[in-house]
């Protein structure tokens, strides 16, 4: 039988209960206390939000180094755009939401970093309908970033195609949060040994990764992005492509998987990793087997943007 207690003994209860992860947590940020926190016992968000027991709210992650934020704009801009599309918005203006990341960020303390954005419908029931909520939440988590080894982007990594189906055009292009087809698209690439699962929809294009947009440059030598219809239009993806414009012919079309088994290269792109070469997909060796020059290209390049144009704090 659990025992009844105080608000004090409950707190202190709470307070020495085990938090996974916690030594990642660098600082906090919620919007109904208006204040920033960096012990992370204390770092929680209501059950009857419905973010959390509806999946009910949008979400972004952005990355820094050297104390210089990326792609502040571009992250901000798909926000605001997946929260209108389901009906929802911040409880203070955007840019407010975007000045408090960079506080988050400077109070964590570290120099490089990730720092997500959630947005929820608010606490207020345990029902399904928004109109339980009176307020939206914003919850800001700065964390620790373990990058890749240097190793892995000179070697290349494995991919395969997942079970799991691309997820439905209209919630493909809302970042919102519920993941759980990602979810289970990384739990299965784990059960297999392989580095990423990679989906395709139901005309069998190839759709995204787990949490990253999939390119290939072709036998032509083009560099061909999924036409993105039952995927998330990424905004490492967008950047890389201006990066390299002019140097490469660059494609939307659909890619099959036959496309991948000519293809001279295949890559990931996305916040956490820039770019990283694929050089294994469902066994088989990509181009030559190892990283080609495109996406080593766009790797550097991506990291000479961070320290350009990120927007330091």
């Amino acid at each position: 039988m659990a025992d009844i207690v105080d608000a004090s003994t409950y707190l202190d209860r709470l307070l020495a209960a085990p938090r996974p992860g916690s030594a990642s947590v660098l600082a906090f940020y919620d919007h109904r206390l208006g204040v920033i926190g960096q012990d992370p016992r204390l770092m929680l968000i209501p059950l009857d939000d419905h973010l959390v027991h509806r999946g009910d709210g949008v979400f972004e992650t952005l990355k820094y180094l050297g104390r210089r934020l990326y792609q502040i704009e571009p992250h901000f801009t798909r926000m605001e755009r997946s929260a209108a599309a389901i009906h929802l918005a911040p409880p203070c203006p955007w840019d407010e939401v975007a000045a408090l990341t960079l506080e988050v960020c400077r109070a964590g303390g570290a120099d490089d970093g990730m720092v997500r954005v959630l947005i929820g419908r608010g606490p207020g029931g345990f029902g399904i309908d928004p109109a339980e909520c009176p307020t939206p939440s914003l919850t800001i988590v700065a964390y620790a970033f373990h990058a890749r080894p240097a190793a892995a982007f000179a070697k290349g990594v494995t991919a395969f195609r997942t079970s799991v189906p691309a997820k439905q055009n209209y919630l493909a292009r809302i970042k919102s949060i519920d993941y759980l087809p990602n979810v289970l698209m990384k739990r299965e690439a784990t059960e297999r040994g392989e580095d990423y699962p990679v989906c395709y929809d139901d005309k069998g294009f190839l759709a995204e990764g787990a949490t990253e947009n999939i390119c290939i440059v072709d036998a032509a030598g083009r560099f061909v992005v999924p036409e993105l219809t039952n995927a998330l239009t990424g905004t490492t993806l967008l950047r890389a492509i201006e990066l390299i414009q002019g140097e490469i012919e660059v494609v939307f079309t659909g890619i099959r998987e036959e496309d991948i088994a000519t293809a001279r290269e295949m890559f990931i792109l996305g916040t956490t990793n820039d770019c990283l070469s694929i050089v294994r997909y469902n066994g088989k060796a990509v181009g030559n087997g190892a990283p080609g020059p495109v996406s080593l290209r766009l790797k550097e390049r991506l990291v000479a943007d961070i320290a350009a144009n990120g927007t330091a704090f």
